[in-house]
């Protein structure tokens, strides 16, 4: 039996765990390939227009597999953190892909899964598998249990400071010395879809940037770091991201943080410019880049290259006003010069 997995949206941070999951059950993985202007162009098409691009993307994906594979798993995600929950979008998806996307229905893999912390592996949260699939529950508890070692081990190489593609593609190399750390903020499936971002992470690293992101940060520090708010956001991912944006602030081996954002992402819009205001109370510089479907990669690639050679100028203290610099190397004056918004 073959079960589809879109190449989209959770899979860039749950995927060893599903996929570990599914081949325990005696499966054949089948996931849909990188994304490209024809699997946007399928998403489109049956996506309604105010969604997001990742949203969109998605769908994508999703039409590709729907001739190829007996089933597409598209769980619904509600929470993984007590006080707050997946983005509404993730909570409706599977009824979103049953309503636009023809002869769909049936095929359709849908657990509702809910926890207090990353682990997913409970199995109440899988139990609708064992209805539509030949497993017994003997079978599906053993493979939560591989499942869930798999996905343990993969996220303490995230944690050591590897990125979730490097991990993946299994091309984890010796750490260099890269002259200039960048925080690089974004959703997962925003960072790591290749189309979506444009190959960014790529791009930095040809910079000679090392990247930092949020995952390879402990759950730990990242609530810490946002223990100042009288009240934390709904999203659990937001949280993630507006803690990882202080901890950059604070952190002084980070040089600058870019947050990667894409258009019609509401709670987006809210953390990109909490952030954006406070970068000027750290002095720390902060360039947002917004994408969307019509995106150009030349005017990303220009922007990137622009705010990294500011960096590496501010560094080497070349640019007017370096008396003026903080005692953490940060300037607020390069910081002005560097705060773009829009794509």
């Amino acid at each position: 039996m073959r079960i589809g997995i879109p190449r989209a949206l959770i899979y860039y941070f749950y995927y060893p765990f599903f996929k570990r999951l599914f081949e325990e059950l005696g499966m054949e993985v089948v996931v849909s390939p990188k994304t490209s202007k024809s699997i946007l162009n399928k998403g489109i098409e049956y996506s309604a227009s105010e969604i997001c691009v990742p949203m969109k993307i998605f769908s994508g994906h999703v039409v590709y597999l729907l001739d190829k594979v007996d089933y597409i798993f598209v769980p619904r995600m509600m929470k993984i953190g007590k006080n707050e929950y997946f983005c509404p979008k993730f909570m409706g998806l599977p009824d979103m892909i049953k309503y636009t996307i023809p002869r769909v229905e049936h095929k359709l893999l849908s657990p509702k899964i809910q926890s207090l912390e990353e682990d997913i592996s409970n199995i109440k949260n899988y139990k609708d598998l064992i209805e539509k699939l030949p497993i017994k529950y003997k079978d599906l508890k053993r493979a939560l249990k591989m499942a869930r070692k798999e996905w343990k081990d993969f996220r303490k190489i995230s944690k050591s400071g590897y990125t979730i593609d490097e991990i993946m593609e299994n091309k984890i190399m010796e750490k260099t010395n890269e002259k200039v750390n960048i925080g690089l903020l974004g959703y997962v499936y925003n960072v790591y879809d290749e189309y979506i971002s444009m190959n960014i992470i790529s791009k930095l690293k040809s910079l000679g940037v090392r990247v930092k992101t949020f995952e390879m940060i402990e759950e730990k520090e990242l609530d810490r770091s946002i223990d100042f708010m009288r009240k934390k956001l709904f999203w659990t991912f937001s949280n993630r991201l507006l803690g990882a944006g202080y901890h950059f602030f604070s952190d002084n081996n980070i040089d600058g943080v870019i947050h990667l954002t894409a258009f019609g992402c509401g709670p987006d819009s809210f953390i990109g410019k909490v952030l954006e205001i406070d970068s000027d109370n750290y002095k720390t510089p902060f360039m947002t880049i917004r994408i969307d479907e019509h995106t150009g990669e030349n005017h990303l690639l220009t922007r990137i290259e622009a705010f990294v050679d500011m960096i590496k100028r501010k560094k080497m203290g070349v640019i007017k006003g370096e008396n003026d610099f903080s005692s953490h190397g940060k300037s607020h004056n390069i910081q002005k010069i560097n705060r773009t918004t829009g794509a």
